[in-house]
């Protein structure tokens, strides 16, 4: 069994401000050695279940050096590979060779959602709403779809509550979540102790895929249009002369293709 787990560091028990998940920031450190814990307990219970082949791929932006690369090295689970400093939401090639299942772990919730930890839609200041044909995604639904494109179904996410009941919602009660705090604004919460935040995950993603009553992978109807509304019109300029990406209105893009995959190729950076 080949699995893939999708990092991020928002969702992780423990953590709540900017701080700890900016890289230099005073709490940094702290926000690195919890999501170096949750990892570590993913990658275990993928092993207990049997997983032959997982690959880990950190995609938290944590900027300048540390940049999708957050993850202490040595101290990570054996048993696994790591995929440190590659762009977000860029790294297919498992899922090219043939992935059985993806799972989320420390997952945050889209922008603008009341109750969810450090909620934000890929950039906390430059995105407002991103839309797969019209369906309201955050950034699991966009992974979610990258995946489904490839076949492979999203079958866990840990995070806060918030994103456990936005994954569902898309995804289905098959999926099943670990949720590992409970959101009392956007920069406070109710957290599970690390240690148990960790055994939560690893009996979640063991009873994940050893069960295999996965949900189906996420697929849209063709044509795809992926829509995103900016926080500012300046940020148009950044989608200029881009294939198959229109600029509807200053504050408003568009990229359509046969595919999500597509469209997110000729919309998102490489």
């Amino acid at each position: 069994m080949r699995v893939m787990i999708w990092c991020d560091m928002e969702g992780v028990a423990g953590i709540s401000v900017w701080d700890q998940v900016n890289g230099g920031a005073p709490m940094y450190e702290e926000g690195r050695r919890l999501y170096t814990q949750e990892v570590n307990a993913a990658v275990r219970g993928c092993r207990r279940a049997g997983a032959t082949e997982i690959v880990v791929v950190d995609g938290h932006g944590a900027g300048g050096p540390w940049n999708f690369k957050s993850l202490i090295p040595e101290q990570l689970e054996s048993g696994a590979e790591y995929v440190l400093g590659y762009p977000w939401a860029r790294y297919i090639a498992p899922l090219q060779q043939g992935c059985d299942a993806a799972l989320f772990l420390g997952a945050h919730a889209m922008a603008g959602t009341p109750d969810g930890i450090l909620c934000h839609t890929v950039s906390s200041q430059g995105w407002y709403n991103a839309r797969i044909n019209g369906t309201l995604v955050g950034e699991s639904g966009i992974i979610a779809a990258i995946c489904g494109d490839f076949k492979t179904p999203c079958v866990f996410a840990s995070g806060d509550a918030s994103t456990c009941r936005e994954v569902k919602a898309l995804l289905g009660d098959k999926c099943v979540t670990a949720s590992v705090k409970e959101g009392l604004g956007r920069f406070s919460a109710r957290h599970l102790a690390a240690a148990d935040a960790c055994s939560l995950i690893e009996a979640g993603t063991y009873s994940a895929l050893s069960a295999r009553n996965w949900p189906d992978p996420l697929e849209f109807g063709h044509p795809v249009t992926f829509e995103v509304e900016l926080a500012t019109s300046d940020r148009a300029n950044d989608f200029m002369g881009k294939q198959g990406v229109e600029i509807v209105n200053p504050r408003l893009i568009q990229s359509k293709a046969e595919t999500f995959w597509q469209a997110w190729d000729q919309f998102w950076p490489r």
